[in-house]
């Protein structure tokens, strides 16, 4: 298949389920917000060594904010559920609490809460950062109450909700793209990323929004699980017998998107595989898959591309 010029691979990226938390960290300014969204959601671009993957969805007016503040919406998706609690309390606890003026809430999309989601008492356990000075309080907003407590702080109070939610999400999403050439496809890269962050619930957890490391499950050296995937990097092209990199290809980069439905990862994916079939010095895009090692979704690119 082709688009444009572009080659599009007749095949599919494996994607795995995770478990996604979404909230809403507010502050006296826009720049505020942002300063503590950046910290919460640093090294947190993968779960092969990371806590997390993590980045910011959206930003908010204040007219849109429960305490009437410019917020920043950020995602955090996270492997089992044991680490749930550990991942919010700690980037909370660390990077939010401790920036000036900060708020932070519960921000789940309403569309996403099933029967199977699941609660931590993040702003409970928080909490007990008061010594005994700590507070309880209900926010009123669009009907509902909001549980807080506010924790004493040199500026003031740090107010946080009481309780988190999390809940399955598509993970994994992913396609690569070459070019012949490195510096085009880098304003290329970017000026997909900032389209498919666009679409709201999802996120984008690499620096940028995409990523030249690409890996695949398992090593030559057995206490590593996860390596770089020999078959995508154009300077092993010569060296390999299963490249995949096109032959007038110089580089190359990796897209992943994680999001709270199966569609709007395959909308993000969609945004961007248009976007970078308008630059001419693209030659292919591909997905990867793993025989089914890596998870059981599937985002089939023709499929997506047809939607």
């Amino acid at each position: 298949m082709k688009m444009n010029h572009v080659e599009i691979d007749d095949t599919f990226a494996e994607g795995f389920r995770l478990y996604g938390a979404r909230i809403l960290i507010t502050a006296d300014s826009k720049e505020i917000a942002h300063t503590a969204a950046l910290c919460a959601t640093g090294f947190a671009s993968s779960t092969i060594h990371c806590d997390c993957e993590a980045g910011i969805d959206y930003f908010l007016d204040p007219d849109s904010t429960p305490d009437h503040r410019p917020g920043v919406v950020v995602i955090f998706c996270v492997q089992g559920k044991d680490n749930l609690d550990a991942v919010l309390l700690n980037r909370i606890g660390q990077c939010i609490l401790t920036c000036a003026t900060t708020a932070c809430f519960d921000w789940l999309p309403e569309d996403s809460i099933t029967d199977k989601t699941i609660e931590v008492k993040t702003g409970f356990k928080l909490k007990f950062f008061g010594d005994g000075f700590e507070e309880k309080e209900e926010l009123d907003w669009n009907g509902k109450a909001i549980p807080l407590w506010k924790i004493p702080v040199m500026d003031g109070y740090f107010r946080v909700q009481s309780t988190f939610k999390f809940t399955k999400i598509a993970a994994g999403g992913n396609f690569m793209v070459f070019s012949s050439s490195a510096k085009e496809l880098i304003t290329a890269c970017q000026n997909a990323a900032i389209k498919m962050n666009e679409v709201e619930g999802v996120v984008l957890p690499f620096p940028g929004g995409f990523v030249r490391s690409p890996s695949k499950i398992g090593s030559k050296y057995n206490f590593l699980t996860a390596s770089t995937n020999h078959t995508l990097i154009p300077e092993l092209r010569e060296k390999t017998l299963d490249s995949c990199v096109p032959e007038q290809a110089t580089a190359g980069y990796e897209f992943v998107i994680n999001g709270f439905s199966e569609e709007r990862v395959c909308t993000a994916m969609k945004i961007g595989i248009l976007e970078l079939c308008n630059n001419t010095s693209v030659l292919k895009i591909t997905a990867g898959n793993y025989g089914g090692k890596l998870g059981k979704l599937k985002f089939n690119l023709k499929e997506i591309l047809s939607l």
